[in-house]
């Protein structure tokens, strides 16, 4: 009989066991990879975390969830985001219950548990779907998606909060499960509220650090370490309450012992408005944060070097049509492990821009960063967070566009490059649209998207790299209310829809003699 290669499937399945993603194709089961050649599969498996949005009774919150149509891995599967709270157990049951009283509890905790999930399920492939609350006690949510749903599947978290401490348009991607996270741009000071929301996905507790640091280096904390995350749970840490000290400029680094967690820093700032502080990009020799509006009235760049060398990091706008360095900002020196600000102001003086850090002395000392960004004046200012972002890479989306509002920032660092641009069908009713766009290198392209054609409901946007590139990618959405422009900005990191199979170096060849 002949002879059946398993080096591809050997390869495959080891990395599957490893990530608990890659989709498996064998040769001669509908595979196109050739035996002794990489191949890219869909994943199979996605796992989402979305915070508790707000505590505020004034706040409304919209879930927005969406895998893009295409080549996805398999016919069958499911997405589902429910709420962060531990099943029950036979422990939870009172003392002295006999064995009918505990089956009867039990069955009906269950069905309670079964009755209030999942709070947003996703049906088709290509088309957003939605669900709204008004609690101000909404819980976090956990998610996965499986088959045909996982690869390239996002969930956009947007909370409207119209007065109060905690005003605002609070956006955030719900992010993936991770042991280790920077937040350059938190905050200890006096004006600002600032909570780590740590959220556990899995049956099993997680033990997480909590890490500041300031100007001048490390900032003092006794109950930074060690913080149980019980399973399936969310813990909101208010960072202030981490050490005693004042900092205007912080950067957060969030790591675990055991387990892991979603993590996401929100940020309420005084008489200035709210927002979510995404991760920054893992840390790097160039960052790029795509996407400060044109109205911006001032912007900060915070930045840290998370390494024993001091980093020196050049900046530059990357602005409409060309690059250049702000007037007296040319450079930024960031020393070890204490974090670097500078005020930027309006430096895109009425035109849509990205920044780029860069190596200033030919080194490559890895950095992290984030932007500080507010639009308005006096009391119509608002704030919002931009955090240094990977490439869109072959493809990224972000939910929760709607028919007003939604601006689309593309920005190529460093090559000219090609880009395709899909607008979803809309979550109630609307046909897909698609438009490609040239961006330049060393510059910022602001499109305001094609929405459907018979819109009703909101829309995803799904941007795709043709040629060209690195592109880089933010979403703005803005939503007036009393005379404020709120508004949250969400980038656009490539979304891991695919992993690359590498072939087995040892072929494991079957022979039937």
């Amino acid at each position: 009989m002949k002879s059946t290669s398993l080096s591809l499937i050997v390869g495959a399945v080891a990395l599957a066991a490893v990530t608990g993603f890659a989709a498996l194709t064998a040769p001669g089961d509908g595979g196109t990879a050739e035996a002794g050649a990489a191949a890219r599969l869909p994943v199979e498996r996605s796992s989402l975390l979305c915070p508790a949005p707000s505590m505020s009774d004034l706040a409304e919150t919209t879930y927005s969830s969406f895998t893009p149509a295409g080549e996805n891995g398999g016919e069958a599967g499911a997405a589902d985001l429910e709420p962060a709270e531990p099943l029950p157990t036979d422990e939870d049951a009172p003392a002295g219950e006999d064995a009918d009283e505990k089956d009867a509890d039990k069955k009906a905790d269950k069905e309670k548990a079964a009755a209030s999930k999942p709070v947003i399920s996703l049906k088709d492939l290509g088309k957003p779907g939605t669900a709204e609350t008004a609690k101000s006690d909404a819980p976090a949510l956990v998610g996965t998606a499986t088959g045909k749903f996982a690869p390239g599947w996002t969930t956009q978290q947007t909370t409207t909060t119209a007065a109060g401490g905690a005003r605002g348009l609070l956006g955030v991607s719900c992010t993936a499960p991770d042991t280790d996270f920077w937040f350059p741009g938190a905050s200890t000071g006096a004006s600002r509220q600032d909570y780590v929301h740590l959220t556990n996905p899995d049956d099993t507790a997680a033990v997480a650090d909590i890490e500041l640091y300031g100007a001048d280096g490390p900032l003092k904390s006794d109950v930074g370490e060690g913080i149980t995350v019980p399973a399936r749970s969310s813990v909101p840490m208010l960072i202030s309450t981490l050490t005693g000290e004042a900092a205007e400029n912080v950067t957060v680094h969030v790591t675990t012992r055991t387990g892991r967690v979603g993590a996401v820093v929100s940020a309420a700032e005084d008489e200035v408005g709210s927002d979510w502080l995404a991760a920054s990009a893992d840390p790097a020799g160039t960052q790029v944060m795509p996407g400060i509006p044109a109205d911006a009235t001032s912007v900060r760049l915070v930045a840290f070097a998370p390494g024993e060398d001091d980093a020196d990091v050049k900046i530059q706008l990357l602005g409409k049509n060309a690059a250049f360095s702000p007037a007296g900002n040319a450079t930024l020196h960031i020393k070890s492990r204490m974090t670097a600000s500078v005020d930027l102001k309006d430096v895109t003086r009425g035109e849509p821009g990205s920044l780029k850090l860069s190596p200033a002395d030919g080194s490559t000392t890895p950095v992290v960063a984030a932007l500080r960004v507010v639009r308005g004046t006096g009391a119509k200012q608002e704030v919002a967070f931009i955090p240094a972002t990977e490439a869109v890479g072959e493809r990224a989306s972000v939910a929760d566009n709607r028919a007003k509002g939604s601006v689309l920032s593309l920005t190529a660092p460093e090559a000219t490059a090609e880009v395709k641009v899909t607008a979803s069908a809309g979550s109630e009713a609307g046909e897909a649209t698609v438009k490609t766009y040239t961006v330049k290198g060393g510059t910022t392209l602001e499109v305001t998207p094609e929405a459907p054609a018979g819109l009703k409901g909101g829309y995803a946007l799904t941007v795709e790299t043709e040629s060209g590139g690195p592109v880089h990618a933010a979403r703005t959405l803005t939503i007036p209310e009393g005379g404020v422009d709120m508004f949250t900005v969400q980038t656009l990191p490539d979304d891991g829809g695919t992993v690359e199979v590498p072939a087995a170096e040892q072929d494991l060849s079957v022979l039937d003699d």
